[in-house]
């Protein structure tokens, strides 16, 4: 009995006197997309979208061919490349972007 004593004691001191627990790492920040450099429409538009900053903004892009794809939560807009440019083609109410991409890669 008195040595499952003596036994429990070192234990407890053993495991009293191990290495504290890590601290949780904080999350690692998040990475910059920002590009280096923004054409004066786009900054318009993306202020715009936002209105001024009053509104978070939430939305998906793609690219597939010649086309680029906006998703909002009303839809889809769809651009096409013409002349160094995108110009809007059509607006797919109600559309996901997965549902815009399969569309146009039928075609």
């Amino acid at each position: 009995m008195r040595n499952l004593a003596v036994i429990l004691l070192l234990t407890l001191a053993v495991a009293a006197t191990a290495a504290p627990a890590k601290k949780k790492a904080s999350p690692p920040a998040p990475a910059v997309v920002a590009p280096e450099t923004l054409a004066h429409p786009m900054a318009l538009f993306l202020s715009s979208l936002s209105q001024d900053g009053k509104r978070q903004v939430t939305y998906r892009a793609s690219a597939f061919g010649t086309h680029f794809f906006l998703e909002e939560p009303s839809g889809v807009t769809v651009y096409r490349f013409k002349k160094g440019q995108y110009v809007r083609e059509e607006f797919l109410k109600g559309a996901k972007l997965a549902a815009a991409l399969k569309k146009y890669a039928k075609k």
